[in-house]
């Protein structure tokens, strides 16, 4: 009995996304009996999570055809490749390709090992396959750039994704319309490097000028997100997004990684603390009901408690609200690998537990903050929904999915407002 290829994926929202795409793709390709694994590369701990899986997926899955790809494919190809339980390796450019799941439909090499992974440094096409409507019946996410031309030294997401390369502004505002006329209220802008869009394209646009474009030429869209970004590359149409466009959400999650000078010279970022709290000073006198999150890593070689302390005061001064906070795990294949002083173990779960508690306090304000405020709520599901600043809402009685309703907070609970 022939069933469709079933996936797995690990990571981000973007390796979700990416899932999708194989998905229509490998049915159009008439794959079958097989699993596919979209993998992590983003930490050791990634990559070890991935081989778990596929291990488990071979136990569960005895007869089927096990093919692995994404970042930890990329990076790493020969690890899997020495896997008794993988049939095939594919890359992160071919996974996109049409004619690589016509290859696993119909020819798939049998017990020999099939390994589809090229030179990600050499790929410079600007769009992969698009698919509309990614996400939940509320919301969609469009992939508008990938790839990152920046090399901070703990990362190794520009070798499983290449170089920078952005979708062309007519090509992104011609799926959102798709998206609008079919009944999203949202769309999410997402990329590895959101701030970089523009820069490998005709003129050079930049961010805010692709948000500018999406809100003049889709009237009706009522919502516009924008993932994960880097602060110190926000341009000045994107400012002005902020401050004049009130279907731009207010909320912004930054890419910050540590609240040290030093600290953040070392990781080769490109941005200081004092440019970090400026940033999100501005947006929040441009927008005053912006919220924030951020990445922060804890336990970064040669961090001492100093250089830690600086991290927690940072969360405080940014006014950030909902972390994401990293321990520091070495991958090998980075520059910050090679550091000699690196940080115990013990250390970095003890501040990366204390980060979470200055997040969790900060979550308790914001809530605190709300009570008997109107927001408009997007409904994800029908008695649970987010507000413009991405807060969830809970409701004691159904609304319509993927509605977009007018209420008022009476309280909070578990992390979540309360709203008539």
């Amino acid at each position: 009995m022939t069933q469709p290829p079933r996936f797995t994926t690990l990571g981000c929202r973007l390796n979700a996304y990416e899932t999708e795409a194989m998905k229509e793709l490998s049915q159009q390709a008439g794959l079958e009996n097989a699993v596919v694994i979209n993998t992590c590369a983003v930490t050791a701990e990634a990559v070890r999570k991935a081989r778990q899986e596929i291990r488990r997926l071979r136990r569960e899955n005895p007869e089927a055809r096990l093919i692995v790809t994404g970042c930890a494919a990329q990076t790493e190809p020969e690890t899997f490749t020495a896997m008794p339980e993988v049939d095939a390796v594919i890359g992160n450019t071919e996974k996109m390709q049409p004619e690589t799941w016509e290859r696993m439909a119909a020819d798939f090499i049998g017990e020999t090992e099939a390994v589809m992974v090229d030179d990600i440094m050499s790929v410079t096409e600007t769009a992969g396959h698009l698919i509309d409507g990614f996400g939940t019946r509320s919301r969609a996410y469009v992939q508008v750039q990938n790839g990152c031309d920046h090399r901070c030294t703990f990362c190794i997401i520009p070798y499983g994704r290449g170089n920078s390369r952005s979708v062309p502004a007519g090509v992104v505002v011609d799926q959102i319309k798709r998206l609008v006329d079919r009944g999203y209220n949202e769309v999410v802008l997402t990329g590895v490097d959101l701030t970089s869009w523009g820069a490998d394209l005709p003129a050079q646009p930049r961010l805010g000028d692709l948000v500018m474009r999406i809100l003049k030429l889709v009237p009706d869209l009522p919502r516009l997100r924008i993932s994960s970004i880097d602060s110190i590359e926000a341009d000045d149409n994107l400012m002005q997004a902020i401050a004049t466009e009130p279907r731009l959400m207010p909320h912004l999650h930054l890419s910050l990684q540590h609240g040290d000078d030093l600290i953040l010279k070392r990781m080769k970022r490109r941005h200081l603390r004092d440019d970090a709290i400026r940033f999100c000073q501005e947006a929040r006198r441009l927008r005053p009901d912006m919220t924030f999150g951020a990445d922060i890593i804890a336990g970064f070689p040669t961090e001492t408690e100093a250089h830690f302390e600086n991290s927690l005061k940072l969360v405080i001064d940014c006014d950030l609200t909902w972390l994401h906070v990293f321990p520091y795990s070495k991958r090998e294949g980075t520059p910050a690998a090679r550091i000699p002083q690196q940080v115990n173990g013990k250390a970095i779960k003890e501040r990366a537990a204390r980060l979470r508690a200055a997040g969790d306090a900060q979550v308790t304000r914001h809530l605190a903050a709300q009570q008997g405020r109107t927001h408009h709520v997007l409904m994800e599901s029908p008695r649970m929904g987010r507000t413009e600043q991405f807060t969830e809402v809970a409701f004691d009685s159904d609304r319509g999915e993927g509605c977009i309703v007018t209420a008022t907070v009476t309280g909070s609970r578990k992390g979540q407002l309360v709203a008539a």
